[in-house]
């Protein structure tokens, strides 16, 4: 999430927009607490974090190279396991696969959801996607890939 934005939370924003009677100037009001971050930006963000070639996160990740390039090039938009099979790959934090969630339209990984609570603490241990595929199945639940 961008450090600039105003530090508003998402539930003030919430009631703000519920209570008031003139929606522009509430928005012009709170222009800088929407983050409008494009969702591939976030990705190119990540990948850049990671340190890792298009090519190694594909690998990493369990999809193919091509799908990695028409991702990134916006022709590809991942399903959720494919997009939780991405950021494995990429390491990325609980905070992050939320936010990367969210932001690509899916929903977050909810902890009262077996297989999510399965998911949530493999990100949270660190774990690889063959790990986290070996957990999930050990379980009976569904893999990711």
């Amino acid at each position: 999430m961008d450090p600039q934005l105003k530090n508003v939370k998402t539930e003030d924003l919430k009631e703000g927009l519920i209570k008031t009677d003139d929606l522009d100037a509430f928005l012009s009001q709170n222009s800088d607490s929407f983050d409008e971050t494009d969702a591939q930006e976030l990705l190119r963000s990540l990948l850049e974090r990671s340190g890792l070639s298009k090519a190694e996160l594909a690998r990493r990740s369990g999809v193919s190279e091509v799908y990695v390039h028409q991702l990134f090039s916006g022709i590809r938009h991942p399903s959720r396991d494919r997009l939780i099979c991405l950021a494995l790959g990429m390491s990325v934090t609980l905070e992050e696969m939320q936010e990367l969630l969210r932001r690509l339209g899916h929903a977050e990984l909810y902890a009262k959801e077996k297989r999510d609570a399965i998911i949530i603490y493999g990100i949270a241990h660190g774990q690889t996607l063959q790990e986290l595929n070996d957990n999930l199945f050990d379980r009976g639940a569904a893999t990711l890939i």
